[in-house]
């Protein structure tokens, strides 16, 4: 079997918009399928807003192998305004949902970093390295498609941002 790196793919763009307006984004899981670059978000189940670690929210999902789902997103970074980040979990539907060791340790995080007037550097991580090993080999694999579809994400966020 070949071993995986585990390195985080990570994808950055600046946005013209201040750090706490993205954030404010970030926070609203309702939001999260206007800025989602995989096509897979369907919406939030609660209109809850993120308020610090320890917050779980709960996705709509739709993957064609799986079908509809949930997914419980454990938040365990929160630092208003710099940095959010969850740990997804398998919900309701989801195969994996019942399965022991189901929680994989992946995180999706959103570093911001503000610079200039009203510029902010936006980071997306998709850390995968406390998944298993088959799982971080399929994130290694496929780290192109991941980039692409986080750069459109990143994208989709500056668009938004825009609009306002």
């Amino acid at each position: 079997m070949t071993s995986t790196t585990g390195e985080p793919v990570v994808v950055s763009r600046s946005i013209g918009a201040p750090a706490g307006d993205i954030f404010r984004i970030l926070a609203d899981p309702r939001r999260h399928p206007d800025f989602d670059g995989s096509g897979m978000l369907r919406g939030g189940v609660c209109d809850a807003v993120i308020s610090g670690v320890g917050d779980v929210f709960v996705m709509r999902m739709h993957y064609e192998p799986y079908g509809d789902y949930e997914m419980n997103n454990h938040v365990v970074e929160y630092e208003p305004d710099r940095r959010i980040g969850w740990e997804p979990r398998p919900g309701r539907g989801h195969p994996d949902a019942t399965a022991p060791g189901a929680a994989w340790g992946h995180r999706w995080i959103f570093d911001l970093l503000p610079y200039g007037a009203g510029e902010t550097m936006v980071t997306e991580i998709f850390d995968g390295s406390r998944m298993p090993e088959d799982k971080r080999a399929e994130v290694d694999a496929g780290r192109a498609s991941w980039q692409k579809q986080m750069g459109s994400t990143l994208e989709r966020l500056a668009e938004l941002c825009a609009a306002r």
